[in-house]
């Protein structure tokens, strides 16, 4: 294909995210022709409204916390002995903040516009929507409506769709980007919400009132389910929901908002059983919708879900010969990290390259919480519905030296190993910095190594990755256990 006789693979990416721009990058090298068509800026959501705002303001709700918590315990005197024992000494300049969010963000977004223009990637500004089916020579049409209102077209022999999702809003309770907001309003906020209400327990409403808490808010977080992130690990699940409680967050479990509404300078939240919570600012986290909508997939006969999510197999092909698809549109796993690895293996099959197809039990992922919470391989609710038999080990962090030293009393380490050959299938972290901690788990479930490997390979004293060699003597000698008996 590519590179053969002279002929040259043209292909158009419509959306420039992670699953976008990464594919961009991967096709140029394999010397394709390739044109991005994004709208917002390279980096899409992730860069620009999602991963990296909230992870650089959660940076700064992280020092605020770490401090907050245990410099007592560390020895730190602080304001020349004043009596603190009631008193927030520590404040946050929430625009300060929001400007160095939004900073980075732009310079995320132009150090990957430059890779990809680098790399000989044609950046056009606009939507582009697909037309009808294929040409003779089995070429698709790309209509462009530019930035500046014009309409041109592109010839693709591939087209990738890597278009994202948008924040889902309840019908009465329409944000309006002062006082009822979504995730991506957030950075414009001057002031610190007085008394924040989040609506929404999954990973970003977590996320996000963990970090307004740490950051001085009084904070609701509205669960419609009975706790907190309801598709993570239970066990790290509860820990992080003491954790929210002790820290003085309201968590208001079993609870579904149903309407939001400014009256003056506050929010008031209507809940299905009729109770009304009162607040400065809501900020809405109730999950994302797809979008797919005006890219022509119908003409073109690429087949959707229920929810509007592009259909892909496990090489991100769609139901249309020469159509891919990348990302959050696709619903298989909303992480930038899986977008990405779509996006490249979307380039590396329709280029004829060496392909393996995703492997969702080998994604590992982190809830940027504090505690971060970070998963990988097969889960507590595997194991319980017989879909993986495994043994478990839990070791709490509070018996770990180092984590004794740093003032940590929250969290574990959660391993997961086959019964009979010990391969390790999964693995569960809780701590700060867990999403630095997964890694090694995250290769030993790429790699099928086995407890006994993990526990012979030498790990820093005193060092919180111990405890994952640790788990891993204790299921080797559980595995044991099982054997003889």
């Amino acid at each position: 294909m590519c590179g053969t006789m002279g002929y040259v693979t043209r292909i158009v990416i419509i959306g420039g995210g992670p699953g976008g721009y990464e594919a961009a990058l991967v096709a140029a090298q394999l010397g394709a022709e390739v044109t991005i068509v994004d709208r917002d800026g390279l980096g899409g959501a992730a860069v620009l409204t999602d991963c990296v705002p909230s992870k650089t303001l959660i940076a700064t709700a992280e020092v605020m916390t770490t401090f907050d918590s245990s410099y007592e315990e560390l020895g730190i005197v602080v304001a020349d002995g004043a009596n603190l024992a009631n008193e927030r000494f520590i404040g946050v300049d929430l625009g300060k903040v929001n400007r160095r969010v939004k900073r980075l963000a732009v310079a995320q977004s132009h150090d990957i516009t430059q890779s990809v223009t680098r790399a000989g990637v044609t950046v056009v500004r606009g939507s582009g929507r697909l037309e009808g089916g294929q040409a003779l020579d089995g070429s698709r049409a790309v209509i462009v409506e530019t930035a500046d209102g014009e309409q041109q077209e592109l010839r693709a022999d591939v087209v990738l769709l890597a278009t994202g999702t948008h924040p889902r809003e309840l019908p009465d309770a329409e944000p309006d980007g002062e006082r009822i907001l979504t995730w991506t309003q957030v950075y414009n906020l001057e002031e610190l919400p007085e008394e924040l209400i989040v609506v929404g327990s999954g990973v970003t409403g977590a996320e996000f009132a963990g970090a307004y808490q740490a950051l001085g808010s009084k904070v609701t977080l509205v669960s419609s389910r009975d706790r907190v992130l309801p598709g993570e690990d239970p066990d790290a699940a509860t820990v992080l929901e003491d954790v929210f409680r002790r820290r003085g967050m309201n968590v208001m479990g079993r609870s579904r908002a149903e309407a939001a509404r400014r009256v003056g300078d506050k929010v008031e939240v209507t809940l299905a059983d009729g109770r009304v919570i009162t607040g400065s600012h809501c900020l809405m986290a109730v999950g994302s919708i797809p979008n797919s909508e005006g890219l022509g997939l119908a003409v073109a006969g690429v087949r959707t879900s229920d929810s509007g999510h592009i259909k892909v197999d496990r090489v991100s092909r769609t139901s249309a010969p020469g159509v891919y698809a990348a990302g959050d549109v696709t619903g298989v796993l909303p992480l930038a990290s899986v977008a990405a690895m779509q996006g490249r293996i979307a380039m590396y099959h329709a280029l004829g390259d060496a392909v393996a197809p995703l492997n969702l039990k080998t994604v590992s992922s982190n809830v940027f919480t504090d505690p971060e919470i970070a998963t990988v391989g097969y889960s507590a609710a595997d194991v319980e519905c017989g879909k993986m038999d495994a043994v478990c080990v839990k070791l709490p962090l509070r018996s770990n030296a180092r984590a004794k030293m740093q003032g940590i009393r929250d969290g574990f380490v959660k391993l997961y190993c086959r019964p009979g050959t010990g391969i390790v299938v999964g693995g569960v972290v809780v701590a700060p910095k867990a999403s630095e901690l997964i890694h090694p788990i995250s290769l030993a479930v790429d790699l099928n190594l086995t407890v006994e490997q993990i526990a012979n390979a030498f790990t820093v004293y005193p060092s919180v990755s111990g405890s994952i060699a640790e788990a891993a003597r204790q299921l080797h000698v559980r595995k044991r256990a099982a054997e003889e008996s």
